[in-house]
């Protein structure tokens, strides 16, 4: 899914999701394509699978900082979650999210990483989990920008 921000919109910045494996489930990977979509009204943002074999998050986002998904990363709130996006906006810094697939990510890759997050101390599936982080895009980017949507 590829999207781009409408003018006037942040000039510049990026927003990756990126995911391990196939999204199995139509429902929660239409539900991720959505907040997504919702999402590109403010950023140019991109959701996309990848293949740690073949893909490289650190090699081709060199600049980008990069947040990966473990069940070991920080926990942040809604609020702290804005504030890691409004972060990448006043640096004009891209920002890559990457989620692992059913075996994690590559060890290597969260040596790398500028941020570990964690979603929720609960176990879910990871096409859930790509949900819950899409949503959470949207509501950080309509907090930032005065939307009514996270009331």
């Amino acid at each position: 899914m590829d999207s781009r921000a409408r003018p006037g919109d942040t000039v510049g910045v990026k927003l990756w999701l990126l995911y391990v494996g196939r999204a199995r489930d139509p429902h929660a990977n239409a539900l991720a394509a959505e907040y997504i979509k919702r999402s590109t009204r403010y950023v140019h943002c991109e959701m996309r699978e990848i293949d740690p074999r073949r893909y490289d998050p650190f090699a081709r986002h060199a600049a980008a900082r990069k947040a990966l998904l473990d069940p070991a990363g920080k926990q942040l709130d809604s609020h702290e979650f804005a504030a890691l996006l409004e972060a990448s906006e006043r640096e004009a810094r891209d920002l890559v999210f990457v989620l692992g697939g059913h075996d994690g990510l590559p060890e290597a890759w969260k040596a790398q990483a500028d941020l570990l997050v964690s979603l929720s101390r609960l176990t879910m599936p990871h096409e859930l989990a790509r949900a819950v982080l899409a949503e959470q895009i949207y509501r950080a980017l309509t907090m930032l920008r005065g939307h009514p949507y996270p009331r």
